[in-house]
């Protein structure tokens, strides 16, 4: 069979990022979607998957490497040739990863590289097993061992990590100190540092010991999950978490954890806009072309978002980023959960033209054909939940953002105009933000001044 030639996929904007992990070597055995090489740009570390199983013939390029789309990083042969072939050695740990494990285009760009550990039930299943590399938290060092690696922890020596993975833990607030590498010579991966993570919001695995150190709910304070065993009650039905859930999950679990989140409540009367929104659609109903509710609030959005910079920025150590262009995320409904599409530069696009733009995201969701860079550079989210009801909720911010804007179903209400009670259509607002960054004055005026926009547009022009 003839050498498969693997290529750069879809990096999106990025040219000339360079390769900061080598995964595999000749002769490795993989399977479909085994992560093959890591690249790191300015603003995320994403995997190239094997398009198919196979054995590693010849890499291509080497650490240091820089590459852009339709670079060839390796070729392989199929999997017919690779039955024929003898069986290599045992791949090291951190390549022997399974399809759910790889990194996936329609995932976010936080999560995109999976840890290889299994998770902390199967990791109890397998007790017998040692402890996975990508679980420093769960790994009780042997005596022998313990004093080297105390020594170089304490030592002057910095922890050994890349400038991303350092990025990487300062985003999640982890302390390098606290992780043990899975790397060469104990360098720290971004794996590891998802794996201590993990550990720590869920108990910290089924190895780490009560009370133990470098993970776990014993580091934060808090008590260790409850094991329960339901079916002693009645009846129950085990469902896998889809994949969206998996890799999300811890997401939403660090934001919540780690951001002081203070939510802010205000209405919109958005009357006229429907009115005006109801006109457009009519005015264009033969070309097709339909304005939606959320691209309007997109627009307003961006004139809010201009008018208060700090909710388009995010923290760095000790700097606040304030961005200069207006990229803004919006949660779509998939049959697997959640994602967040992101409309770039919706400050140069028209109404009609971000209303076409959600359509098709939209739908790219919900086939799973999103790639990477259709959700990577928001700087602020709206997470609209009009369509389908509820008053109010509180929105968890979408790390590195400062904020976002939870959207309910807007209701008629009586209004009191100075002289009477009016009927006005009115949208309840939900803005949740980092208080490390903003404080409730500031989020106040900012949602006043977006009821002002929404109910009327032209203010964005002001």
């Amino acid at each position: 069979m003839a050498a498969i030639e693997v290529r750069v996929p879809d990096i999106g904007d990025f040219k000339d990022v360079p390769v900061i992990e080598l995964l595999v070597k000749p002769g490795d055995v993989v399977k479909k979607d085994d992560s093959l090489v890591t690249l790191e740009s300015d603003k995320a570390t994403m995997e190239v998957p094997a398009p198919q199983a196979g054995t590693v013939k010849e890499l291509r390029v080497k650490l240091g490497d820089k590459v852009s789309e339709g670079v060839t990083i390796l070729t392989m042969e199929g999997a017919a040739s690779a039955a024929a072939a003898p069986a290599p050695a045992p791949a090291p740990a951190k390549n022997a990863k399974g399809p759910a494990s790889a990194a996936q285009p329609t995932v976010p760009a936080f999560l995109a590289k999976s840890p290889p550990a299994p998770s902390p039930a199967s990791a109890q299943a397998a007790a017998p097993a040692p402890p996975a590399p990508s679980a420093p938290a769960a790994a009780a060092p042997s005596p022998a061992s313990a004093p080297a690696a105390a020594v170089e922890r304490e030592g002057a020596v910095p922890p050994h990590a890349s400038p991303g993975v350092r990025r990487f833990a300062r985003e999640l607030g982890v302390d390098l100190v606290k992780v043990t590498g899975s790397g060469p010579k104990a360098r720290i991966l971004k794996e590891d540092i998802q794996g201590f993570v993990k550990s720590a919001l869920a108990g910290g695995g089924a190895a780490a010991p009560s009370g133990a150190k470098g993970g776990g709910f014993a580091d934060l304070g808090l008590p260790a999950w409850p094991k329960v065993d339901f079916a002693k009650f009645g009846p129950v039905e085990a469902k896998p978490l889809s994949r969206i859930q998996k890799i999300s999950g811890p997401a939403l679990a660090r934001n919540w954890v780690m951001i002081p989140h203070v939510t802010q409540f205000d209405e919109a009367d958005i009357t006229e806009l429907e009115a005006f929104r109801a006109k457009v659609n009519e005015e264009n109903a033969k070309a097709g072309i339909k304005a939606t509710p959320l691209a309007f609030l997109v627009k307003a959005v961006v004139a809010a978002l201009k008018k208060f910079p700090n909710f388009n920025s995010s923290l760095d150590g000790d700097n606040l980023i304030l961005k200069q262009y207006w990229h803004i995320g919006f949660a779509a409904d998939t049959p697997n959960g959640l994602v967040v599409p992101v409309i770039k530069d919706a400050d140069k696009k028209g109404v009609l033209d971000i209303a076409k733009e959600t359509g098709e995201l939209a739908a790219k969701a919900r086939e799973g054909k999103l790639g990477p860079a259709d959700m990577q550079g928001g700087t602020f989210s709206i997470s609209s939940l009009g369509g389908i009801g509820g008053t109010a909720f509180t929105p968890i911010v979408n790390a590195p953002e400062v904020a976002i804007l939870g959207v309910s179903k807007a209701a008629m209400k009586p209004v009191w105009d100075g002289k009477q009670f009016v009927p006005r259509l009115m949208m309840p607002l939900s803005l949740s933000y980092d208080h490390r960054v903003i404080d409730g004055a500031s989020a106040a005026r900012f949602t006043s001044y977006l009821a002002q926009v929404i109910a009327d547009l032209r203010r964005s022009v002001l």
